[in-house]
């Protein structure tokens, strides 16, 4: 007799196996044939309403895992707050614009002079994919509203963001500003966060004295702390980059709040922890002869000496002092942090590098490069 015979075991209707691989597709199929979604929706009519607002997939290419990640995920929540007595609401939508579609495109079509078709062509892609994402979201299990998606090349879907941004104006709450992006001199076009690859690279640092204005100075001279009758007669903020680059576009010099700076007899400026060592390797000259708090200089005024733009005087707690001078170079068109330390202060975003990553004609025009002024800053 066979053991397993002897054990009084529950008698059911299905498989032990589950054999998914083949049943799996056979039931979602029925919930499609079923309606499934729209009888979840009906069953909990009046209750207590849970929606969940989706960011939408590219359409542009075949699902990959991380798209089942994000949906299966998200269907679980749909599913879970169903049992839990809400009447859910998911309505699935596609990106239907932008690099991703692209470069798709561009595969097959070079002419990207021939805008219109271009377009075109992107809008058959993305049509086409929305399509076939779709069958294979439904081929996951994940359930919604899969017969008015909301779909981003939609003409009407389009007017209404149009119409939405017309009422935001209307009422004042629309600001127009430049703000630093993600730029791509090949593609001519702005990139996600996501889409940048970071390669390694040793980029030199140098330090630039900026020349405080004639009456920032003269008040700096008067409030500061001296350990000598006289004071130097000019004095310059000794600033440290890691991106000499950027220097054109600077708007300000940013110091660390409530932190002492040190003055040298030959009057440059930077924080008191990191001079003297500043001072070993000869980048500061002189000695210390005086100090100040760094709130003391806010909204005071230097000059940048590749353009003799004025540079405003801010302070921010991102300044470090384990290296550099303490005082930071800040080129809010440059970086994200500069960006919005530049809001708290109302600085221009300046741009003088165009599409193709070159110096614009304005930058050009100012001839700082040709007098040499630049070489002499940088060393």
């Amino acid at each position: 007799m066979d053991y397993k015979d002897t054990l009084i075991l529950p008698t059911t209707t299905f498989p032990m196996r589950a054999n998914l691989g083949a049943n799996a597709p056979k039931v979602y199929v029925k919930w499609q044939e079923e309606s499934v979604y729209a009888h979840m929706q009906a069953k909990r009519k009046g209750q207590e309403s849970f929606n969940l607002h989706d960011g939408p997939p590219y359409a542009n290419g075949h699902l990959h895992i991380g798209h089942a990640l994000n949906k299966i995920l998200k269907d679980v929540v749909v599913k879970h707050r169903y049992f839990a007595g809400f009447c859910v609401d998911y309505t699935p939508g596609w990106d239907c614009h932008g690099l991703p579609i692209e470069q798709q495109v561009e595969k097959e079509f070079k002419d990207k002079d021939n805008v219109l078709e271009f377009r075109k062509r992107c809008y058959s892609h993305a049509k086409k994919f929305i399509d076939i994402q779709r069958n294979e979201f439904l081929q996951l299990g994940v359930v919604g509203d899969y017969e008015k998606p909301y779909e981003t090349l939609d003409y009407a879907f389009e007017a209404s963001i149009y119409g939405m941004l017309c009422i935001v104006a209307q009422k004042g709450l629309l600001k127009q500003r430049f703000k630093p992006v993600y730029w791509s001199w090949a593609c001519q076009s702005a990139l996600a966060e996501a889409e940048v690859e970071y390669k390694d690279k040793q980029s030199d640092s140098i330090f630039v004295a900026f020349n405080l204005a004639p009456q920032s100075a003269a008040f700096l001279a008067k409030e500061a702390h001296f350990s000598v009758e006289q004071t130097p007669k000019d004095l310059a903020l000794v600033i440290w980059t890691t991106t000499p680059w950027t220097l054109p576009a600077n708007a300000a010099i940013a110091l660390k709040p409530k932190t002492t700076y040190a003055i040298t007899s030959a009057g440059h400026i930077a924080a008191l922890e990191l001079a003297p060592k500043l001072l070993e390797k000869g980048i500061l000259k002189g000695e210390i002869v005086g100090s100040f708090e760094s709130d003391l200089l806010e909204k005071h005024e230097a000059i940048n000496p590749l353009n003799g733009r004025a540079s405003l005087v801010v302070l921010g707690n991102h300044v470090s002092l384990e290296e550099g001078s303490g005082a930071v170079h800040t080129a809010p068109g440059h970086g994200e942090e500069d960006y919005f330390l530049g809001l708290d202060y109302g600085l221009e975003v300046l741009m003088p590098v165009d599409d193709f990553g070159r110096y614009d004609e304005e930058i050009l025009e100012k001839k700082a490069f040709a007098t040499g002024v630049f070489r002499r800053a940088c060393a």
